[in-house]
C-alpha cells in the first residue's frame, strides 16, 4: 500500500482498548469544551446515552471536570475540564505542547460555549463522513485554536486545524486543512480578511538578523514547513444566518481571492473553499457543497 502524502492522522474511531474517562478527558483537552451528545457522536456513536454520561458524572465527582447548562436547552450540558483536570491531562501524549486554558467556572464557560460547541459541531460533520467513507479522522485528529508567527511580532490563530487522511483500494492520501468556523458575529470584510493572514503565513520567510546571522544561518523556505510538508487547505464553514446572507459571505471570500494580490497567488498553489455547515451535516462533508473561492462549480472538498 502507498502513502500519497499531505498529512498525518490518526485511527478512525477511538479504541476500546484505551479506558473511556481517559478519552473523555483527552477529548475535552483537545477542544475544550463540548456536550454530551456531543461527547456521544464523537467517542462512542451507536452505544446508549449512559455509556458517556456515567463516566462524566463520575469525573465531575473527582474534580476533573465541570459543566455549564446551555440555555434554551432542555437542560443540555456543556462539559469542560477543570484547572486539576487541565493539569492532570497536561501530559498526556496527545495533548502534549496544548496550552490547557482551563475554565474556572461556568460563567467563563458560558462565554466560550456558542463558539467552541459551534467549532465542535463542524468537526462532528467530518466525523461522521469519514466514519461513512471508512476514512480515517478521529477525535484528536482536530486540534482547535492553533497559532501561527507571522511577520512583525504578529500571529494568526486559526479556528482548527483538521488532519483526514482519505482510503483508497490501494493507497492512503493525507491532507491537512486550516479550517475557520464564522457565526456570522463580525463583519463580512474582516472575516474576507482572514485571507490576508493566510497569504501572509504561506509567503512568510523568517530572516536571521544580526550575530545570528553568521553563527547559524535561518532555515531557508517559509516558515509553516516546520510544521507541514505542503500548505494546508483553506476551509471556511458558515453559521448563524440566512442562506442569502452566507452566500454574501461566500461571494464576499471569493471576491477577496480576487482583487487581493497575494490572496490570488495563494489561491493559484493552495486549495480553498466554503460551505455552509447545514449543508454539511444533511450532505455530508464530502458532498458537493464546497464553492471554490478561486471560482467554479462546487463540489467536494478534497477535490478543490
Amino acid at each position: 500500500m502507498t502513502t500519497a502524502f499531505e498529512t498525518v492522522s490518526s485511527g478512525r474511531t477511538p479504541s476500546p482498548v484505551e479506558p473511556l474517562p481517559h478519552q473523555l478527558l483527552a477529548a475535552l483537552g483537545q477542544h475544550r469544551m463540548a456536550t454530551t451528545n456531543q461527547l456521544h457522536d464523537l467517542l462512542r456513536p451507536g452505544a446508549a446515552r449512559q455509556t458517556v454520561s456515567t463516566p462524566l458524572n463520575r469525573l465531575r465527582r473527582e474534580g476533573l471536570v465541570d459543566y455549564t447548562v446551555l440555555p434554551q436547552s432542555n437542560r443540555s450540558r456543556a462539559w469542560f475540564l477543570t484547572s486539576e483536570g487541565a493539569r492532570l491531562t497536561r501530559d498526556f501524549p496527545a495533548l502534549r505542547g496544548r496550552p490547557p486554558y482551563p475554565i474556572n467556572s461556568a460563567t467563563a464557560a458560558s462565554l466560550k460555549t456558542p463558539h467552541t460547541l459551534t467549532v465542535v459541531r463542524s468537526h462532528l460533520a467530518f466525523v461522521a463522513d469519514a466514519r461513512r467513507r471508512g476514512d480515517e479522522h478521529g477525535h484528536l485528529d482536530w486540534t482547535p485554536e492553533v497559532s501561527h508567527p507571522l511577520s512583525d511580532g504578529e500571529r494568526i490563530i486559526t479556528d482548527a486545524v483538521m488532519h483526514y487522511t482519505l482510503i483508497g483500494e490501494d493507497q492512503r492520501t493525507k491532507l491537512r486543512a486550516f479550517v475557520e468556523v464564522d457565526r456570522a458575529t463580525m463583519g463580512s470584510e474582516r472575516l474576507a480578511s482572514k485571507l490576508i493572514e493566510y497569504a501572509r503565513l504561506w509567503s512568510y520567510e523568517p530572516q536571521a538578523v544580526g550575530r545570528q546571522r553568521s553563527r547559524q544561518p535561518a532555515t531557508p523556505g517559509a516558515i509553516w514547513l516546520r510544521w507541514y510538508p505542503v500548505f494546508p487547505r483553506v476551509l471556511f464553514v458558515l453559521t448563524g444566518a440566512s442562506k442569502y446572507v452566507l452566500d454574501n459571505r461566500i461571494s464576499d471570500l471569493q471576491a477577496m481571492v480576487a482583487q487581493h494580490p497575494l490572496v490570488g497567488s495563494l489561491a493559484r498553489q493552495v486549495a480553498m473553499g466554503a460551505a455552509v455547515l447545514d449543508d454539511l451535516e444533511v450532505q455530508g462533508a464530502s458532498g458537493d457543497v464546497w464553492v471554490p473561492l478561486a471560482g467554479g462549480e462546487r463540489r467536494p472538498w478534497t477535490e478543490l
